[in-house]
């Protein structure tokens, strides 16, 4: 598939219930909202008329968003393999080498990145850094991310390291 949504399963289950309420809850809500401006009478100088439009539009347009990555979804396993190379679905811990300062992270397609929650996406330049890298605890591989702050260099260690 050439655009393909690289997602883990429980990526594609969060997808999926994002769209059942998109369906189920804010498309009756929107619908009756317009239904209650109709109601209102004249359309040419109805704002609640446009609002509801405009939500509906959004709503709309999100869940055509949505259905498409769920039919191009491609399932990757998420892996606490110590032994392995970094690759989608990878726990890694990153140890800045200066620092030694250590972070969790999880390598994800960009549809369920969420930096806040420590899942990166493949394509973020710390993600694309890491990709294919060693993970070990004993001859962990360092990488060099180009920042904004600068050049930053990471130990890539197994998810359980010490």
């Amino acid at each position: 598939m050439a655009n393909e949504t690289l997602i883990t399963q429980e990526g594609l289950q969060k997808l999926k219930d994002e769209l059942n309420e998109l369906k189920s809850v804010r498309r009756i809500k929107v619908s009756k909202r317009i239904q209650e401006a109709i109601a209102l009478g004249d359309l040419s100088e109805n704002s609640e008329y446009d609002d509801a439009k405009n939500e509906q539009a959004l709503v709309e347009g999100h869940i055509a968003e949505l259905e498409a990555k769920i039919r191009t979804a491609k399932i990757i396993e998420e892996t606490e393999d110590s032994s392995a190379k970094v690759r989608l679905g990878s726990k890694v811990i990153l140890e800045d080498v200066e620092t030694g300062d250590r972070f969790d992270y999880t390598v994800v397609g960009t549809a369920e990145a969420d930096p806040f929650n420590n899942r990166i996406s493949n394509e973020s330049p710390v993600g694309s850094a890491i990709l294919g890298q060693r993970i070990s605890a004993s001859n962990p591989a360092v990488v060099t991310v180009k920042a904004p702050a600068g050049e930053l260099k990471y130990r890539i260690l197994p998810p359980d390291a010490e």
